[in-house]
């Protein structure tokens, strides 16, 4: 069985990087809030409580029995979890002088295997206002800083398993053997054997699939993207042509992508129905310009095209879907789901009157471990490689009102745009691209006519999961090139601009 780590999530915005150092150490994990009732199965081998935004001197500080965890297995405690730990068992935590942010130099005081093949004097990251002033009395000190007297520490080996303590955040980029220390604590401490990987998680999940689905069918909507994708050819590797792709044309989808995603489908022999459906989802939009209001309209008629083709699948007692983990932490996060930005880009569930049980076989992944997961499964390179894109497509890069002559126009600059990006390898250095019309005309000149025609804002970001992200720094020479394709080759465009915005404040989709 895999082996496990439980983060417990005191809040902070550095818990998953936690979890993605975990996971290239070849181990796997899980985020849980700080208050969830732990389950000590025999694959769990130790425990990290994360940071927090909170003070451990609040008098509604998020707590945790960590004497009883210490019982049953190793712990890592970090910044937050580090000041909860020495408080818990007497020591001094007090609000530092001035706020502690930013680089600092690791002092290595006592040798710990904590600290194998980490150098001296190494860089860390600090994030907090208190500080730990006195360790109990049967805790060691193992490091500090120029700044802070307790940068890393130990409980004594009496009775009960290993505990360290780091008032730093190892997690992050800018501790830099930050990773070698997190995986000193799985494989020293807790004997982890680092066989996580693309392989033995596609074996491990065809055969939970396998013992979850049965004999019965299974439907499914694709969408073209990796996260369906993937998560389809895993159930496909179940049960063969017992899941039952459904893939819709909604009449906004990029150029020629309705029949090259059904041939790319086909070549990986999963079993999709392709239904199109555009002038439904035309004649809906028509005169429809508010952002929310279009979601909606795309995402219900969807569902209505979806079930007219489920209830033709008799035999389906399952609905599959392409769930990955950042949508679970976000739905059980300490805080509960933050405040809602705007309606997700992708379809939610059936209505439940279809009495479907789900299957996500992707529901404890990373994107780019689906990515990693979808190669190991042999789909196409340059499927697995694309740009995430929205469930409501080119309607949301379209900002007003929706129609068919709209939906060409961008289609083409759009094409024109990712072609450029492949041809200039740009394509796979950003995260996400995309073309947006503007309802905004200007007057132009070509040749001796003056033109008004429409503005394209291009938009492309670099990023590692989407939940931030900066604007990607293309060189002039490519924008200038791109400029020139799209207003020489599609008439009704006569200007092009780059949005330079990075999220936050500005999410990377404009509606």
């Amino acid at each position: 069985m895999t082996e496990k780590i439980l983060i417990l999530d005191f809040g902070s915005q550095y818990t998953q990087l936690i979890a993605r150092a975990v996971r290239e150490a070849n181990v796997y994990c899980e985020i849980k809030p700080f208050n969830s009732k732990i389950d000590f199965d025999p694959t769990l081998k130790g425990v990290i409580l994360s940071g927090s935004p909170a003070s451990v001197n609040e008098a509604e500080a998020p707590n945790v029995d960590i004497k009883a965890i210490l019982d049953k297995l190793p712990l890592l405690t970090i910044c937050y979890g580090a000041q909860l730990s020495a408080k818990n068992f007497g020591g001094k935590v007090e609000k530092s002088n001035k706020r502690e942010y930013g680089r600092a130099q690791l002092r290595i005081q006592k040798d710990d295997v904590i600290f194998k093949n980490i150098a001296n004097n190494s860089q860390v990251w600090m994030s907090h206002s208190d500080s730990i002033t006195e360790l109990p009395a049967d805790f060691e000190l193992l490091a500090d800083t120029d700044s802070i007297p307790v940068a890393a520490f130990r409980k004594k080996q009496d009775a009960g398993h290993p505990l360290h303590g780091f008032q730093f955040h190892p997690e992050v980029y800018h501790s830099s053997e930050g990773k070698k220390l997190i995986q000193n604590f799985l494989v020293e401490i807790c004997g982890c054997h680092q066989n996580w990987t693309p392989s033995s998680f596609v074996q491990e999940t065809v055969d939970q699939l396998k013992a979850q689905i049965g004999d019965s069918h299974v439907i499914m909507a694709l969408s073209g993207g990796v996260d369906s994708t993937v998560a389809a050819t895993l159930i496909h590797r179940a049960i063969g042509d017992r899941l039952h792709g459904i893939f819709v044309d909604n009449g906004v989808l990029r150029k020629n992508e309705f029949q090259d995603v059904l041939d790319i489908y086909k070549s990986i022999g999963l079993n999709v129905t392709g239904i199109d459906a555009k002038n439904m989802f035309y004649d809906a939009l028509a005169g429809k310009s508010e952002p929310e209001e279009k979601r909606k309209i795309i995402g219900k008629l969807f569902i209505d095209v979806f079930q007219i083709e489920a209830y033709k699948v008799l035999e389906a007692k399952f609905l599959g879907q392409g769930t990955i983990y950042p949508d679970v932490i976000e739905s059980v996060s300490v805080h509960g789901p933050s405040q809602t930005i705007k309606s997700h880009h992708n379809v939610g569930g059936l209505p439940d009157t279809m009495h479907l049980k789900l299957v996500e076989p992707l529901r404890y992944l990373f994107k780019d471990e689906v990515r990693k997961v979808g190669l190991e499964l042999g789909i196409p390179a340059n499927l697995i490689n694309r740009h995430p894109f929205p469930g409501p497509g080119l309607a949301i890069r379209i900002l007003g009102d929706i129609t068919p002559e709209k939906v060409a126009l961008l289609q083409a600059a759009d094409h024109i745009y990712m072609n450029a990006l492949k041809e200039f390898d740009l394509y796979t250095k950003v995260w996400q691209a995309g073309t947006i019309l503007l309802p905004v005309k200007s007057v132009g000149v070509m040749g001796d006519e003056r033109t008004y025609e429409f503005t394209i804002a291009l938009r492309a970001v670099t990023s590692v999961d989407g939940m931030t992200a900066d604007w990607a720094h293309l060189p002039y020479e490519f924008l200038a090139h791109v400029s020139n394709a799209i207003i020489n080759e599609v008439r009704g465009i006569n200007r092009v601009v780059y949005d330079i915005s990075s999220k936050p404040p500005a999410t990377i989709e404009w509606e």
